[in-house]
């Protein structure tokens, strides 16, 4: 116990927190005295309880129901090919994510299911509020008055739970840092909070009840959130690009006619936006210098023959969607083996019923960069 109070007494920010609760709880314990306070500290405890079981049957309910709900979306749900407005943009670009994304789907569905659960369980509060009620109406024939010395006592009974009320609502601070740190132990004020005596002490209690969950899993964890939330990203572009211009529809099919396989198509594709498609400089040039950004159409790209390397996937995508091939926009950084690096956009296309292979061709005039061993080492995708 001293060691406890040793480490809450180092002033840094966690301890200091900490502190404040306490001493917040047990002025409000000694105001509302015993019997309010013995009810605030009851409901505090209930309400923990409901959090915790609806935590649980919310994460149940989305494991069973996530791959029947991609089932069923995949039945129903099918991007028109024609131009989009805005708003149908948005609404196809969540709906699919939902369908693709395994973590995105199984975080709305906790989201919803946690959410009808809180509210049907709040349907027991108002119960539990009139059973206080009545066991604290006094009697017909009990004196309203307080005896002597009575007040004093209700305080100072009222200052405990108020106490065991704050200590509760630190533990439940002290873990939701835990959990901070677990997931994003690079993160902001993450080397902060580790270097609290206070907290170090709560960790170590922590650590045997929650560490094999969150330990080496949280970081993979964060990266997956960040990956999933990238991937609704790229989505917008497949989307915005569903609609594939006649034009571009028939060059695709013209350049792919003689392939035999999905690696021939996707290579002639390669090849021909590789040694069609000049870089926009100038448009470089205009957003690195000016911060002026100019969004272009594939159909534009297709048409005036230059573009930057977002313009280029963009219109290998639909190009590739055009000759019946999956494919993807994806953004990262690009770097070009000389200690410079930039942002960067390249694609990926399905071949042979499962196996996607990365290209680029932006960077076809310098190499051969369709699926080339070492491609990862000069594309890092964005996480």
């Amino acid at each position: 116990m001293m060691e406890w109070i040793r480490a809450g007494t180092v002033w840094e920010p966690v301890s200091l927190i900490v502190l404040l609760l306490l001493l917040v709880s047990l002025l409000q314990g000694m105001r509302r005295g015993a019997s309010g306070s013995a009810r605030r500290l009851f409901f505090f405890v209930w309400d923990a309880v409901i959090m915790i079981v609806c935590l649980v049957l919310a994460g149940r309910i989305a494991g069973s129901l996530s791959p029947k709900a991609a089932e069923w979306l995949t039945a129903h749900v099918d991007v028109p090919q024609r131009e989009l407005s805005a708003t149908l943009q948005a609404w196809y670009t969540f709906i699919t994510s939902l369908r693709d994304f395994a973590l995105l789907r199984y975080g709305i569905l906790f989201l919803v299911s946690y959410l009808l659960l809180r509210l049907a369980a709040s349907f027991l509060s108002p119960l539990l509020e009139m059973l206080f009620a009545s066991r604290q109406r006094p009697g017909r024939h009990e004196s309203m008055e307080r005896p002597p010395g009575g007040q004093a006592a209700s305080r100072a009974a009222g200052a405990v739970f108020g106490t065991v009320h704050g200590a509760g609502r630190a533990f439940v601070f002290v873990a939701i840092l835990f959990i901070y740190v677990s997931l994003a132990p690079n993160g902001l004020w993450s080397n902060l909070i580790q270097q609290s005596p206070l907290y170090s002490k709560a960790s170590a209690v922590l650590e045997p009840v929650a560490g094999d969950m969150l330990t080496g899993r949280g970081p993979v964890l964060a990266e997956a959130v960040q990956a999933e939330f990238q991937n609704v990203l790229q989505r917008k572009y497949e989307i915005v690009d569903y609609n594939i211009p006649a034009d571009i529809e028939q060059a695709a099919l013209q350049i792919t006619k003689d392939k035999s396989n999905e690696e021939e198509k996707a290579k002639a594709l390669y090849d021909w936006l590789g040694s069609r498609i000049a870089y926009d400089w100038d448009k470089a040039n205009n957003y690195v210098d000016n911060g002026v950004w100019k969004e272009q159409t594939p159909e534009e790209t297709f048409k005036t023959r230059e573009g930057v390397c977002i313009d280029v996937a963009r219109l290998y995508a639909v190009m590739a969607r055009a000759s019946g091939l999956e494919v993807k926009v994806v953004t990262g950084t690009g770097l070009d083996g000389r200690g410079g690096s930039g942002p960067h956009a390249w694609n990926e296309v399905k071949i042979d019923g499962g196996t996607w292979i990365p290209l680029d061709a932006t960077w076809a005039s310098s190499g051969d960069w369709f699926n080339p061993d070492d491609f990862d080492k000069t594309h890092i995708r964005a996480v």
